[in-house]
Parts: structure tokens; sequence; C-alpha cells
């Protein structure tokens, strides 16, 4: 029965007052500083709504430069260092004595005390990426330091730090401008799309029972304001909205999201704090299936009855039951952190319509009931849903041709991973080794899905309905030396270089040595780029012997030996 859950929570509304008790909180406003000595523009603010998670932090401006000074917004000392490929990239956290944590993220390198250290470990453990946590009295740091200096690590990011403030005991990041650490911001919020949702099979919004766009108009006083909608049963509303920020044409996120009925508040969401664990329900916040579909995200109003976010401060879960011949009055208002809003109007008057225009649901030999576990088989693939993988029940597209697995339009999100299984029987070993299995987006390019094989099973875990198949990768990797030549000297060059790529299966590791000894290569994505400092040792003799071996996802090697010649 369609949206059954709005009901029983509608009904739970009478008696239920949502609140989180760490909103309202009071923060040191004069104790951090702005980590960077140059003007602070924003590229990305706090709690903006990003692919399954919340930002969270800000992302600040480096005016599209590297190796720009970064300080220590306090006094503190070095509690964790991360260095990866992937996500943060260089990445180091300073806790405070006054409870709290900074985060400093994507830098290109560290100052020389914090670098010497994370090197000797790296050497130690002969690994580009490492993870530490050194004691309180390893590496303190006083006030105003220079602790490194901006970078883009991290996968595809550009030039930007990333700041971010924690609760040390909790590790919530919080929004940093709560601590006082603000831009400059005159320009109010811009509301772009306004859906209705009706939420109940009785409920209808201009006699349409299903969500809808509404259209808007802007009044003299600036305010957004629909016509007059007829409407009846429980519904409520959802916005896409953004924020610029003074000297900066980035599309930010609102600090919050408010709804008010008959000037009574039903629904607040603020971007004040939140923790990791809760993130991805950030996908019952926005209306998934639009931004899957539309690559928009509205922000909805209400509160879907799995979600769990702690960022909503409101008594409320944003559900209007509209009665028949009342009118209602509702005002929904984006605010950034400076306070500047933008308003939007919708008068409504309660009508119950006979003839609703209603969404026709299709149905399909595989229902999922989202609280139980399930398993379907077809052609050879298997697909394993554990229980509460997804947020609602919904018929499950499946088919299975040539090898290719469809598995429903990605509209739904899924709050577990489940797995699919390939049965290779039919596939000889020699085939077997190089085969993996492949996720197909939606300009079907295809993506290497970690895949474990278990005799004829073939299966991965993933979070992503869609297409998946098998493919096979018998091509090696290139390694090619970028900056030198074989037989080279190399007397006055600060860094070796090599190009390193692979356009199947992807790299999963490489290594580097000279004359036998693990050397530190790092690994820039996004130039495949493996680079090498030579002044991380000293040179005895004339000659000697780099090597190079870069293996990817399905074993394929490519090794290369060079001789270069230096002596200091």
């Amino acid at each position: 029965m369609k949206n059954i859950f709005y009901l029983i929570l509608f009904i739970a509304n009478l008696t239920f007052s949502q609140g989180d008790a760490s909103l309202g909180k009071d923060y040191p406003t004069n104790y951090f500083r702005n980590p960077m000595d140059i003007p602070m523009y924003l590229s990305g603010t706090f709690g903006e709504l990003r692919g399954n998670h919340f930002h969270a932090g800000l992302d600040i401006k480096t005016e599209q430069r590297e190796g720009l000074k970064v300080y220590t917004a306090a006094a503190g000392y070095v509690s964790r260092i991360k260095i990866s490929t992937w996500g943060y990239g260089k990445a180091i956290y300073i806790t405070h004595p006054n409870g709290y944590t900074t985060v400093y993220a994507h830098l290109k390198k560290f100052n020389k005390r914090i670098e010497d250290y994370i090197k000797k470990q790296q050497y130690k453990k002969e690994s580009f990426e490492i993870q530490l946590f050194p004691s309180a009295s390893t590496l303190p740091i006083s006030k105003d330091e220079m602790i490194a200096y901006s970078g883009s690590t991290g996968g595809f990011v550009g030039p930007h730090l990333h700041f971010e403030i924690r609760d040390t005991k909790t590790e919530k990041p919080i929004n940093p401008m709560l601590f006082g650490i603000t831009v400059n911001d005159s320009k109010k919020p811009r509301i772009n799309t306004l859906i209705g949702y009706t939420l109940s099979d009785n409920s209808h919004i201009n006699k349409i029972g299903n969500k809808h766009q509404i259209s808007l108009y802007k009044s003299k006083n600036g305010d957004l304001v629909s016509k007059k909608i007829n409407a009846f049963g429980a519904i409520s509303f959802g916005i896409n909205a953004y924020d610029q920020l003074d000297g900066a044409y980035n599309k930010n996120g609102l600090y919050s999201l408010k709804m008010l009925v008959n000037g009574k508040k039903v629904h607040e969401f603020i971007a004040e704090s939140f923790s990791f664990y809760e993130t991805r329900y950030i996908n019952l916040l926005i209306d998934y299936e639009r931004y899957s579909t539309l690559n928009q995200r509205i922000q909805k109003c209400f509160i879907e009855p799995l979600n769990k976010l702690s960022m909503y401060n409101s008594n409320s879960k944003g559900i209007i039951n509209i009665k028949d011949s009342l009118t209602y009055n509702v005002e929904i208002v984006a605010k950034d952190f400076k306070g500047n809003i933008q308003k939007v109007k919708i008068p409504i008057v309660g009508k119950k319509d006979v003839t609703i225009v209603k969404k026709e649901e299709k149905t399909t030999p595989y229902k999922i009931n989202y609280k139980e576990y399930k398993k379907i088989t077809k052609n050879g693939v298997t697909v394993t849903f554990p229980s509460y993988s997804f947020f609602q029940d919904f018929y499950l597209d499946f088919k299975v041709e040539d090898s290719i697995a469809y598995i429903h339009k990605p509209i739904y999100p899924l709050h577990k991973r489940f797995t699919v299984s390939f049965n290779v029987s039919k596939y000889s070993e020699v085939e077997k080794k190089k085969m993996y299995i492949a996720y197909f987006n939606s300009k079907n390019k295809a993506s290497f899905e970690p895949t474990t094989k278990e005799g004829n099973i073939f299966y991965t875990s993933t979070r992503s309905l869609g297409k998946y198949g098998l493919l096979s990768d018998t091509k090696k990797p290139t390694v090619i030396p970028s900056n030198f030549k074989n037989e080279q000297w190399l007397t006055n060059f600060k860094t070796l270089k090599v190009k390193i790529a692979d356009y199947e299966s992807g790299i999963k590791s490489y290594r580097g040595e000279i004359d036998g000894k693990w050397i530190l290569m790092e690994y820039n994505v996004k130039l495949g780029l493996l680079t090498y400092n030579l002044s991380d040792r000293k040179f005895e003799t004339a000659k000697h012997n780099l090597k190079v071996v870069v293996t990817d996802n399905v074993g394929n090697t490519t090794t290369i030996n060079r001789t270069f010649y230096r002596k200091k």
C-alpha cells in the first residue's frame, strides 16, 4: 500500500517531538584562526549536499594554486596523519586542549619536521599510503605554526584546502563558521525549483496524487510565490536551492531550511553538526529519484520515516494535513549562515477531489520488502539483498542478457551493501584469471568493481543499483619513464618521474626500487604519474638501477628496469 509509513508517521507526530540536544550549543568564537593568510573565499560550505554524504567542512579557495602556506588554527598536537591516493589525500589532524580537533586535507606536503616524521614511517612500512596516530608529545604544534602547504591530493580534485573542526571525543564535524571563521556574504540564497509531495493514498495537490513541480513567480518584495493550489490530505514540499558567497561563483549549500504553516514552524534543517555514521541518510533528505534521473537535488521539507539524521530542529516531521474547505499559508525559508534569506510562499485551499491523477506502480515478479532478506537468481546471476538494504518497499526490475545483469534503474538509495554474483563455470581457468565484474554507468562506461573469486563464483559487494557484467582484461599496464632516459646522468635532477596507466581493470599496486631497495614514489592519479624525490637518499656510487613494477586489478604486471647515473 502506497506510502503507508507517512500515515503512521503523521499520527505519531501528534505526540512525538524531535530535537537534537547539540543544536544551539555555544562554541568558542575567538579560539581558532583562519588556517591561511590569504583572503578567505569558499568553494564549499559545511553541510553541503554531496553524493551520498554531507560536506564535513569548508573548502577554502587557494587562488587555483598549490603550495600556499597552511597554518594551524590553534596550538595543539598532531594526533593523526593519513596519506591516501584518494579521499582526503594528504591530511593532518591536530587535537587542541579545548576539546576540538582541526583537520586539514588535500595537502601538497607538510613542514620539514612533520614531513621527516612521515617519511621515516613510510620507508619503514614501504608504503606511500599510511595512517599514523602520534602521541601527544611526538609532534606538538605551537600557535600560528606553519604546518603544511596546500595542494590537490586525493583523486580528481582541484587545488583547495579542506578544513574541518571536530568534537575530539565524538569525532562529529561541526560547522567551522560557528567558531567565528566566516566569510563575506551579502547574497541571499537562490531557490530554483519547488516540488509538491503527496504522502498518502488519498492525498493530492491540484488533483494530482503524486509528486510534481509547482510553478513560482517573484513578488515585488523579492519573495517567490506559487499560485493558489487546491490540495487534500497529507502533503509536503521540497526545494532545490543554493547559496553564493561574495567573491565566488560556486553554488554552496544552505545553513538552514525552515517551513512554517500558518506561522507555526513544522520543519527545520540546520547545518550545525552530524555524525559520519548517519551521513548516508542524506539520500532520504533529498529526492533521490529526481537526483538520479535529473541530477538535481531537491531538499525535502519533511522527514522520511526511516531518516535518522540529527540535523533537524523541530517538533514536527513537516507533514501538512490539509482538510477540506480550510485555507493554509505555507512559507519556506532558505537561509545562509549570515542570515540572508529567500522565502517561498504557497497559498493552499483544502479541497477534496474525486478525480485524481495518480502514477501507476509497475509490478514485477520481484517484490522487495525492505525489512526482509531477498535472494534472486536468474541465468547464472544472483543478487542478494540483506534485510534493511533499502528504505522502502518496491518492485525490482531484474533481467540477465548475454551475461549482463540489469538490476533496476538506480533510483532507490541503498543503506547497506548487496551482493552481485556471477557463475563463471563455462569459462576456462585461463579466462577466469583475467575476468572481473564491471559496473556500467548511464553512459555505458565500464569501471572495475572489487571482485572476489571463489571457484566458479565471482561476486562483488556494492551500494549501487544498475548494470553489471563480466569483462576480461588481458592487457598489461603501461609504464614509461617521463623525465629521463636510460643510461642518463641525473646529477642535477630533483626527481624521477614515471608515467603509468591501465585502461581496463585499472591499477591495483606499484612498487619502485633503486639498487634493490624500496623507494617512496608518490602517485598522482590525475596525471598518472609516479614521482620519486632524489634527495631521499645519498648516492655513494655512480651507476644505479631503477626498477618499477605495476600491477592491474586482475594481475597483469609490467616491470621496467632502467639505468641512470648520479653521485652525490
